[in-house]
């Protein structure tokens, strides 16, 4: 099982970037799918982005298409966010997760971070 802390939150107006990080501590990080999950408020968690192990396959919601690059440095036990022209809707808690499927990334079933706010607001 892994930790996870998600950093580099934080409030940006429209059209504006932010890069999040996922940091890991355990074993074999690099094994593991990792996914970035966002929940606004009154609203229900949903799957953002993944990134398999290796960082060979990425898939995205298409909600963030085109704006959003999930990737990963294993060097440094870490999978990065990266989110450009960012929309009010975007506006959520941001999640990492982990797991050693895909499937299971999907269904929620891996090791969880603490979370990181994104504030996108004039």
């Amino acid at each position: 099982q892994v930790q996870l802390v998600e950093s580099g939150g934080g409030s940006v107006q429209p059209g504006g970037s932010l890069r999040l990080a996922c940091a890991a501590s355990g074993r074999m990080f690099a094994i593991y799918d990792v996914g970035w999950y966002r929940q606004a408020p009154g609203k229900q968690r949903d799957l953002v982005a993944t990134i398999s192990s290796g960082g060979g396959s990425t898939n995205y919601a298409d909600s963030v298409k085109g704006r959003f690059t999930i990737s990963r440095d294993d060097a440094k036990n870490t999978v990065y966010l990266q989110m450009n022209s960012l929309k009010p809707e975007d506006t959520a808690v941001y999640y990492c997760t982990a797991a050693a499927t895909l499937d299971s990334i999907q269904r929620g079933f891996g090791s969880w971070g603490q979370g990181t706010q994104v504030t996108v607001s004039s």
